[in-house]
């Protein structure tokens, strides 16, 4: 892949994307696969039908794009999926992008991945300029794990997160709060985070996709409850820390380590929102919690040059929306948004 191939258009003179509300958007979330070697419960159906390989973006229409949001004043870039790491030949995108940090373009290339293979690439990430991760980890009993993620095996994941440690990552471990499946290992996660220098953080079950499992309502558990919980073995304060995404922070006194919590569904945080998500389609979604999209892949498709695409994005930031409306309660009984997060990126 070349990575000079597809110079973004009037870099250097190119307007920043500010939203309606005058929000900079300065992250974006790219998936690069809806696949993924896990089936997790609050995620993916068992028996997923993923899409047809022509639908997805090529390597190099991905860092056409990932190239032209730069040029507009992007500033971090998350790669997801899926599980991002089982997409053939990733590593060449990771290298190609890694050009944009070495030039400053670009000030942080991160990843979230379910930790599976990250024995096998955690060396590839560092050299390609890649210096945090995060894990999703929900549990750290095998019989459980192996239950919520139907096809996983904890064991892989654990020695990915020693590799990754190995190289040098510096690793945020996310745990969703199930109810009545993880609440009695919420403060055992944050020990095992934190006497490893990792990060933890808890995130409310979001209302997304249909699923073969068990009612969202059921599995739903207030973050507020979490951290009473925690709180019960941990003395909590408020820090004033911050890595660009929704989480809010404090600290262990206990341990010196911080504990995120992301409250999509009790305090949504979309007041300061920078961020946007495109699938792996090519879709941008400038709201997680919201259906409206817009496709970049046709104009990515449509010209050798980045004109049909910078006009495209321009258009769909003036779409963004002031925030998400997610519910969950037993009235409603469709999620509310009909895609998995696998479709979205995480």
């Amino acid at each position: 892949m070349n990575a000079h191939s597809h110079a973004p258009i009037a870099a250097a003179g190119a307007a920043p994307l500010v939203d309606p509300f005058g929000r900079a958007v300065s992250y974006v979330r790219v998936s690069v696969t809806d696949r993924c070697d896990f089936r997790c419960v609050y995620c993916m159906s068992e028996h997923m039908t993923f899409l047809p390989r022509k639908d997805l973006l090529t390597l190099e229409e991905l860092d056409r794009l990932c190239s032209a949001f730069i040029a507009r004043g992007t500033k971090k870039l998350r790669i997801t999926g899926g599980e991002p790491l089982v997409r053939h030949d990733l590593m060449t995108l990771f290298k190609s992008l890694s050009r944009r940090l070495a030039a400053g373009s670009l000030e942080e290339l991160t990843l979230t991945t379910n930790g599976s293979q990250l024995a096998r690439f955690a060396e590839q990430l560092v050299d390609c300029g890649v210096k945090r991760v995060n894990v999703s980890l929900d549990t750290l009993q095998s019989d459980r794990f192996r239950s919520l993620t139907r096809t996983g095996d904890l064991a892989r994941v654990l020695a990915g997160l020693d590799a990754a440690l190995a190289a040098g990552l510096k690793v945020k471990l996310n745990a969703v709060a199930l109810k009545g499946v993880n609440e009695d290992e919420f403060v055992p996660l944050v020990r095992f985070a934190h006497d490893r220098g990792m990060d933890m953080t808890f995130i409310e079950v979001m209302p997304l996709g249909e699923l073969d499992g068990p009612a969202r309502v059921d599995q739903y558990l207030p973050m507020s409850e979490v951290r009473a919980r925690l709180s019960d073995a941990f003395t909590l304060d408020e820090i004033d820390y911050r890595t660009g995404g929704p989480a809010r922070y404090m600290q262990a006194a206990e341990t010196g380590g911080r504990i995120g919590f992301i409250t999509p569904m009790t305090h949504n945080f979309c007041e300061s929102c920078n961020r946007v998500r495109v699938t792996c389609t090519g879709t941008l979604y400038m709201c997680l919690g919201q259906e409206d999209a817009a496709d970049l892949r046709a104009p990515l498709r449509e010209s050798a040059d980045d004109a049909l695409l910078h006009a495209a994005i321009e258009a769909a930031i003036r779409r963004k929306p002031k925030g998400h409306d997610f519910i969950i309660d037993r009235a409603r009984d469709a999620p509310a948004v009909a895609r998995h997060m696998s479709t979205t990126g995480g």
